[in-house]
């Protein structure tokens, strides 16, 4: 049973910035408890600074500080208000896909559980502006996975990973979103619902304290978190330089495995992910293909599942079922639309406002349609 007491004083250590996380792990392997790292530092001799080789001077006297000046009480108090739950280095509850990873962070903030250890995980990440392809495409995966029992992990940014953390959940799996700011901090505001539900069906982690805002520079540290915590990772659609590609160096470092999600060549979402299947990302040719490559089956029966969005075709007259098929995940305009299905023009914009009425396209642009 853990200590309280102890543990109160992890919070204050793992929560002391800007030392490193190996510091603060060599701090506890200098004097065997973080308890003992407080009362250390906080009464700690000039003769003893020697012993302290891996701290510079100025480190020694931040920590110095951060002992007197923070209630190590009212820490632990302010998590336990959030309903937070730290999970330290030396806890047996730290993730073990994080433990032979390098630079990984000292304590984690948890609200919901953590990933399950027995069970795959993926990460699927991509862009946040996606494309109708990009976001079908992520959903369809996200679910099979789910089905088959993966856990779906990304960063609950706007786009894919939000898309892709909610198709898990609705096929009946669970998510876990790892932020870049305090995990009783929903970023962005309008995942409201979808940072509750994580919570409900997995959880949401972060490596920095409560309280801490969504800044710039805390996103690569998080990109690196979610390709550690994943034994797979897909990148749905990706500009040249976009986060979803500093995830996929991260995991190639890490020895992860990598997918891309192919495209034109002429989409600027498709270039990140066509370069990296280029370098030796494995395609993601279609979902079957990627469960056949990890050795998974779903577990579920996949009739029912949000992915047979298939509109019942029995209900549409045949000009709207022929235009219905012509229509695709890229926008598509008037023209291209015409010459590909072979209607007339009046013929065509009639089963157009037909569709569109109906649910079963949208207009994304002027003139421009795709599958809804």
């Amino acid at each position: 049973m853990r200590d309280t007491e102890e543990y109160k004083y992890e919070w204050w250590l793992a929560g002391m910035r800007p030392l490193t996380d190996d510091k603060k792990r060599a701090l506890v392997e200098h004097w065997g408890s973080a308890r003992e790292v407080y009362n250390g530092i906080y009464y700690i001799e000039e003769r003893q600074k020697k012993q302290l080789h891996f701290l510079k001077a100025e480190e020694i006297d931040r920590l110095q500080n951060w002992a007197r000046t923070q209630d190590v009480e009212e820490l632990y108090e302010q998590g336990q208000r959030l309903g937070v739950r730290l999970v330290t280095w030396f806890d047996e509850a730290y993730p073990k896909r994080l433990k032979n990873l390098i630079k990984m962070p000292y304590g984690i903030y948890v609200k919901g559980k953590l990933p399950a250890e027995d069970r795959p995980t993926a990460a699927i990440v991509g862009a946040r502006r996606c494309t109708p392809y990009g976001e079908e495409l992520s959903i369809i995966h996200a679910e099979n996975l789910a089905l088959a029992g993966v856990q779906v992990i990304s960063g609950m940014a706007r786009g894919v990973d939000s898309i892709s953390q909610r198709a898990a959940i609705e096929a009946g799996g669970e998510s876990y979103g790892v932020l870049g700011c305090g995990v009783d901090v929903c970023y962005p505001k309008e995942n409201k619902g979808l940072y509750i539900d994580l919570q409900k069906h997995g959880g949401i982690l972060s490596e920095l304290p409560p309280g801490t805002a969504p800044l710039r520079e805390y996103f690569p540290a998080r990109n690196r978190m979610i390709s550690g915590l994943a034994d797979m990772i897909l990148v749905m659609e990706a500009k040249e330089k976009s986060g979803s590609l500093i995830t996929a160096a991260f995991a190639l470092d890490q020895g992860k495995t990598i997918y891309a999600l192919p495209g034109p060549v002429t989409s600027e979402l498709s270039k990140g992910c066509n370069r990296i299947i280029s370098d030796g990302a494995v395609p993601l040719l279609s979902p079957k293909y990627l469960l056949e490559q990890e050795d998974l089956k779903l577990l579920k029966n996949h009739t029912n599942s949000p992915s047979d969005r298939v509109k019942n075709e029995k209900v549409l007259e045949s000009p709207e079922k022929l235009l219905y098929a012509t229509v695709g995940l890229f926008p598509k305009s008037l023209d291209t639309l015409q010459a590909e299905s072979g209607m007339k023009r009046t013929d065509m914009v009639h089963a157009l406002v037909s569709l569109e009425m109906k649910g079963y396209i949208r207009e994304i642009s002027r003139n421009h349609f795709v599958k809804a």
